[in-house]
């Protein structure tokens, strides 16, 4: 009885000990990653992204004083960054692409436009195509978007 109620014991805590390891691996793995990014991107020091934001494996970073933001997203195959300047940026929008008859949201993108140019760069958050059944991302990405273009906006 007792060999069987241990053997019982440690298979349940080898089932939720692995997994518990994996993750914890991976997110110290991500935060050495984004810190790596940050400091790329800091410029020697220049930029120091002190608000973050975390969410569905998006990063986007912001440095108000030396108007400085980065965009990292890891949903992809291979991580996409974005750098920008603030101070050559004149406005800053929130650009929702719809399907046709449905009104189904296909793409939310931060739209950034240069103030010398007047060219704009486009920043993708959400993409339904890499979130096809996940309609939960599409509201939290809209959310996000909606915030981080007020906060880019007083930023400017």
């Amino acid at each position: 009885m007792d060999t069987s109620v241990t053997i019982i014991g440690l298979i349940i805590t080898v089932l939720i000990g692995i997994p518990l390891t994996l993750v914890f691996r991976s997110n110290i793995t991500n935060r050495a990653k984004i810190k790596e990014i940050k400091k790329q991107y800091s410029q020697n020091n220049h930029y120091n992204f002190e608000l973050t934001e975390t969410q569905n494996k998006k990063i986007l970073s912001l440095d108000q004083k030396n108007k400085g933001f980065l965009f990292i997203d890891f949903s992809y195959k291979k991580e996409t960054v974005y750098f920008v300047d603030l101070s050559n940026i004149v406005l800053c929008n929130l650009i929702e692409t719809t399907q046709s008859r449905l009104g189904t949201i296909s793409k939310v993108e931060i739209e950034l436009v240069h103030k010398d140019t007047m060219q704009k760069e486009m920043i993708p958050i959400y993409n339904i195509e890499n979130h096809l059944l996940d309609f939960n991302c599409l509201f939290e990405d809209h959310k996000l978007a909606k915030k981080w273009v007020g906060l880019i906006n007083e930023s400017l």
